[in-house]
């Protein structure tokens, strides 16, 4: 029997040339920084999800999201299933009092420069590379 692998979402926020990025909390990806994400509820919409996983991780209201691009991630070496990761670049409202809460250890905002010397997702790390190509 074939497991499909778990649609999940993140959210893309840019401020003044800067990336919105959690610190995990939880596996996958524990103690390595992200953008804010997680895995769908029953019924949502990938949109949806990268809007619900913002707020419920930094307490940012996201809105207008737009598909920036897709990652089929393989299930991880401890036995855990794979994700099918929508990632949308999503406008927030006051940016600036972004909080970490619930499974984010931590946040902040960093230049690509910045994110190349911390523990980042190589998936992230290859987004922002592609949006401040477009910004600079």
């Amino acid at each position: 029997m074939t497991t499909l692998p778990l649609q999940a979402s993140s959210a893309i926020v840019v401020h003044e040339g800067r990336f919105l990025l959690v610190l995990r909390a939880n596996p996958p990806g524990k103690g390595v920084y992200a953008f804010p994400g997680g895995r769908a509820e029953a019924g949502e919409t990938p949109e949806e999800t990268a809007i619900r996983e913002l707020e419920e991780e930094t307490g940012l209201r996201g809105r207008n999201p737009r598909f920036f691009t897709a990652y089929d991630l393989p299930p991880s070496a401890d036995g855990g299933v794979g994700f099918y990761l929508s990632v949308f670049e999503i406008d927030a409202e006051w940016p600036e009092t972004a909080k970490a809460a619930d499974d984010a250890d931590a946040l902040g905002w960093y230049s690509v420069e910045e994110m190349r010397q911390i523990a980042v997702l190589p998936s992230v790390l290859e987004c922002a590379e592609r949006i401040a190509g477009t910004i600079s």
